[in-house]
């Protein structure tokens, strides 16, 4: 049964209950990976000029290149598919689902990088603030339609054999006893 576009029953819950989890658990990891202190012998000036960070990757070569790029690519991917899933909503309009998604990711990804300018050895980078929001739209495209999707036609063909059944053991309309006015 569904309420309002979200998901129903047990089953729902246990995706929404797991998604949750394990959106809390990604979140702690990437807090512990993007903010823990490094202790390097110098540190590179900030990167406030969109796109030079990505230039400069790509001139190292194409597998010093991917290594850098598809790791700001999929360190918050995964938000792509866990912030839809967590919320548990399934008749949604894809686009705004999409533009939802991207901006709670890209407000996650600035945070981080606004948090990087007191943990030593961290950096600002605005090109990983695009390419961050960038992986969060490439997993939601890629899962979020599909599942949702598939979510839709199991759960319509659940409603479908359980509406006949429910209309024959509905029973007897319940009435209400009088009771007596005190004197």
């Amino acid at each position: 049964m569904q309420r309002h576009g979200y998901f129903g029953g047990s089953a729902a819950l246990r995706i929404r209950a797991t998604g949750s989890v394990l959106l809390v658990a990604h979140l702690a990891f990437v807090a512990w990976y993007t903010l823990r202190p490094l202790d390097v012998p110098w540190v590179l000036p900030p990167n406030l000029h969109p796109f030079d960070g990505i230039r400069a990757d790509l001139a190292l070569g194409w597998p010093a290149a991917a290594r850098a790029l598809g790791g700001s690519l999929a360190l918050l991917a995964p938000l792509g598919v866990l912030l839809p899933m967590a919320g548990g909503r399934l008749t949604v309009s894809p686009l705004a689902s999409l533009l939802r998604t991207m901006a709670a990711g890209a407000l996650l990804s600035l945070g981080i990088e606004l948090l990087q300018t007191g943990v030593p050895g961290q950096v600002v980078d605005v090109d990983s603030l695009l390419l961050n929001t960038a992986g969060v739209a490439l997993a939601h495209l890629a899962l979020v339609p599909a599942g949702r999707a598939r979510l839709r036609r199991r759960s319509e063909q659940g409603e479908g054999e359980a509406a006949p059944q429910e209309e024959l053991t509905q029973g007897r309309t319940p009435t209400i006893p009088r009771v007596g006015i005190a004197p």
